[in-house]
């Protein structure tokens, strides 16, 4: 059946309710070609500011599902996954998904580009030279059966409805809203052939979603197509107050995820608790999840010794060869300038948000989705929530491949320093983990 795209797009930005036929129309018209970009982009302003029921967004998520292949691993037991809503410095699938392996987890991997000021877990591991993320879908199953896991992009075979969505959305101010982040999570997630999924839902001021409430809104949606889909599910709803970690960039995360699977330093740092915390937890859940373990603590028990012991680094090692990366170049960064405090007191607040797209500005990121990444290119954080600084100290440095004398970096500063509060009081800090939801 045929529609007018225009006509559609009136009826969305009026507050009306699709039938599921006009959504495949628009979906399956927009894979073929047929629907040029600027008429998707209209509609998805459209549903960013009107939403979609439940039945509306259930109808939207099998029709990216069905737009391509869907895989099936149940022959090896429980796969599992891992999505995270997308979050500043957030780089836990490079060190998760090797820990999850390790323990005898299968995990297929299909991962995502940066989102706005957030960055992608497949940017990041393109800043590994030669690592090939296109890997076709039947590539794909075998390196999963055969290595237990394997990490690539959305191809032309699975989700291609969500590739193109997702990188619209990225460029056209759409991220934000809630029924295309679950259509495309979970279309993706579900065509990965799992039985199991753990969710890494952010709030605060450098996630898409600003408070705990929004957060766990989100995680339940987000649960309950899993549930009606016969999967089990597990969120965890973290905070993204500051950074997670002490990098932002694609080979700068990169460097701070070697050094964890490694137990070494990355440019004379040694302080990644944070990252690492959140990556064991949620590793420990997979392990659950995947069977291996008969609870959450013993999950997190297993995830930990495979990455004292090495293991973890090892299957990581093994994913680099499989994908043709080369773990010893790792590019370096040309400049490095460093940003002052202008005050003394406490790190008292940090508008993450705004320290995301400094990164972004500097080239770590994409603002069209035709722009080249620059992987040198981010800012490591000196001082987190609540750690003192005095006048003259480092609060951050920023990286890239340009000059210094490039005015994106005196841009890149004055954003930085807008977006750091020091306070004469220290003040509190809240836990990294806020809630655990399982189904």
């Amino acid at each position: 059946m045929n529609f007018l795209p225009a006509e559609l797009i009136k009826k969305k930005r009026n507050g009306g309710t699709h039938t599921p036929e006009e959504i495949r129309f628009l979906i399956e018209s927009f894979v073929s070609g047929e629907l040029p970009e600027y008429q998707m982009s209209a509609w998805l302003m459209s549903v960013y500011f009107k939403g979609m029921t439940g039945p509306e967004t259930a109808t939207l998520t099998e029709t990216m599902l069905h737009s391509g292949r869907t895989l099936d691993f149940k022959h090896l037991g429980i796969a599992v996954d891992k999505h995270s809503t997308g979050g500043v410095g957030d780089k836990t699938s490079m060190i998760l998904a090797p820990i999850a392996a390790a323990c005898g987890v299968r995990v297929p991997m299909i991962a995502g580009r940066g989102l706005g000021h957030t960055g992608g877990t497949l940017d990041k591991l393109e800043a590994i030279p030669g690592f090939r993320i296109g890997l076709s879908l039947d590539e794909f199953a075998r390196q999963v059966e055969t290595l237990g896991y394997a990490i690539i992009g959305q191809t032309k075979e699975i989700c291609p409805a969500d590739k193109k969505i997702y990188a619209l959305r990225d460029v056209t101010a759409t991220v934000e809203s809630l029924p295309l982040i679950c259509a495309s999570i979970m279309s993706k997630k579900l065509a990965e052939g799992i039985g199991a999924l753990v969710l890494d839902v952010k709030f605060g001021s450098g996630a898409f979603m600003k408070t705990l409430e929004a957060a766990e809104t989100l995680a339940n949606k987000l649960m309950e197509i899993g549930t009606a889909h016969g999967k089990r599910v597990a969120a965890l709803l973290t905070n993204m107050e500051q950074p997670l970690g002490r990098f932002i960039g694609n080979a700068l995360e990169m460097g701070e995820c070697f050094a964890i699977l490694k137990g070494e330093d990355y440019l004379g740092r040694s302080d990644f608790s944070d990252t690492k915390e959140l990556s064991l937890e949620l590793a420990g859940t997979m392990v659950w999840l995947g069977g291996k373990a008969n609870d959450a603590e013993e999950g997190l028990k297993l995830a930990e010794e495979a990455l004292r012991s090495g293991r973890a680094w090892e299957m990581f090692s093994k994913l680099c060869k499989a994908q043709g990366g080369d773990l010893e170049k790792l590019p370096s960064p040309k400049t490095r300038v460093d940003v002052l405090s202008e005050k003394e007191g406490f790190v008292g607040a940090l508008e993450t948000e705004k320290i995301g797209l400094a990164a972004l500005a500097l080239g770590a990121g994409r603002l069209k989705t035709n722009d080249a990444v620059d992987f040198t290119a981010g800012i490591e954080v000196h001082r987190k929530l609540g750690d003192e600084v005095r006048k003259g100290e480092k609060l951050y440095t920023l990286y890239a491949e340009k000059p210094a004398t490039d005015a994106l970096f005196a841009q890149a500063k004055n954003t930085l320093l807008s977006a750091t509060t020091i306070s004469l009081q220290k003040p509190n800090v809240n836990a990294l983990i806020a809630k655990r939801k399982v189904n």
